[in-house]
C-alpha cells in the first residue's frame, strides 16, 4: 500500500507535467486548427534556456535556490513564449489556408532546427546535462509514506499555473478574444478582435507553458537532454488526443490518464517497467476506438 501511494503521487508529477504540454497543443488547435509539431523542442528549448539562466546567475554570484528556480523559471517562459509568438505569427499564420500535412510538415521541421540548435550550439550538447537541484528535496513523511518536497511544490505549481489560465480564458479580455477565435474566427475579426495579435498570445502562452514544463522535468529528473521533446511531445499531443483537442481541461484529463496509465503498468508489472509506454501508447489507442473526438469532447461541444 505505502509503494502503491508513493508511485500515484509520482504519476500525479508526471501527470501536471504532461498536462503543461497538451494544453498548449489543444490552444494551437483551438484558434487555427493546426498541429504544432514543434512543441515538444520548445520544451526543450526551455529546459536549456533554465540552464543557461542558472549559470548566469551563477556568474553573479547570485546562489539562493529559491530565488534561483524563480528566475530561471521566468527566464524559461520568456523564452518559449517569444519563440512561440515568432513560430506562429512567422510560420503558422502565414500558412493557415494550406493543406493540414503542409503545416504538420513544416512545425516537424521547425522541431528538427531547434533540437539540432542545441545539439551544435550548446556545448558538448549531444550528451545528457545535469540539471541544478533548486528546491529542496526533503522527504516528507505520512505514516509510512515518504514524498519529496521538491515533488509537492512541483505539483502545487503545475496546479496553480493551469488554474490561473483557465481563470485567464474565462476572466479577462485577451482570454475571450481567444476563445472568440476558437469558435469562429471570421465572425471575431468582424466584431473587431485583432485575430494575428491573438494568435501571437495564444502561441506565447502554449509555448511559455512548455517551457515550465521543461523547467520541471529538469528540477525532478535532475538531468535534461537535446532530444528531451521528442518523447515529451509526443506523450503531451497524445494527452490532447484522449481529452479532446480544443478544450484545456480536456488536456488536464488526458495528461493525468496517461501519466496513470504509465503508473499503473510499473506497479502491476515493476520488472518490466521498461514497457510503461508501450502500454501507455496502446491503451491510447482503445481510448481513442471508444471516445474518436476525445473523453471531454463527448461531454461538452466548447473550444478552448
Amino acid at each position: 500500500m505505502v509503494i502503491f501511494v508513493e508511485y500515484a503521487f509520482s504519476g500525479l508529477m508526471l501527470g501536471i507535467m504532461y498536462s503543461l504540454v497538451a494544453v498548449g497543443f489543444t490552444l494551437f488547435f483551438g484558434v487555427l486548427n493546426v498541429i504544432n509539431f514543434s512543441h515538444g523542442d520548445v520544451l526543450a528549448v526551455g529546459s536549456f534556456s533554465a540552464l543557461i539562466a542558472y549559470v548566469g546567475l551563477q556568474a553573479v554570484g547570485l546562489d539562493l535556490p529559491i530565488l534561483c528556480f524563480i528566475a530561471v523559471a521566468l527566464a524559461a517562459f520568456v523564452v518559449t513564449g517569444l519563440l512561440g509568438a515568432a513560430i506562429g505569427g512567422g510560420f503558422v499564420v502565414p500558412m493557415r489556408n494550406a493543406p493540414p500535412i503542409n503545416v504538420l510538415l513544416m512545425t516537424m521541421m521547425i522541431g528538427t532546427v531547434l533540437r539540432e540548435v542545441i545539439r551544435l550550439g550548446y556545448p558538448n550538447g549531444s550528451n545528457p546535462k545535469a540539471f541544478p537541484a533548486l528546491l529542496p528535496d526533503t522527504a516528507i513523511e505520512v505514516g509510512s509514506v515518504f514524498i519529496r518536497l521538491d515533488s509537492v511544490i512541483l505539483l502545487g505549481l503545475g496546479l496553480a499555473v493551469v488554474a490561473l489560465l483557465d481563470q485567464f480564458i474565462r476572466r479577462t479580455k485577451f482570454g475571450l478574444a481567444i476563445r472568440a477565435v476558437a469558435q469562429d474566427g471570421e465572425t471575431a475579426q468582424i466584431i473587431g478582435i485583432d485575430f494575428k495579435q491573438t494568435i501571437l498570445l495564444t502561441f506565447a502562452i502554449g509555448s511559455g507553458l512548455a517551457g515550465l514544463a521543461g523547467v520541471m522535468h529538469g528540477v525532478y529528473y535532475r538531468e535534461v537532454n537535446f532530444s528531451v521533446g521528442l518523447l515529451l511531445g509526443v506523450i503531451g499531443f497524445s494527452a490532447a488526443i484522449i481529452g479532446g483537442l480544443g478544450r484545456i481541461w480536456g488536456a488536464v484529463l488526458g495528461g493525468f490518464v496517461f501519466a496513470a496509465l504509465q503508473t499503473l503498468w510499473v506497479i502491476l508489472f515493476p520488472d518490466l517497467s521498461g514497457y510503461r509506454d508501450v502500454f501507455a501508447f496502446a491503451m491510447v489507442i482503445v481510448v481513442m476506438t471508444i471516445w474518436p473526438t476525445g473523453m471531454m469532447a463527448e461531454m461538452r461541444s466548447e473550444r478552448v
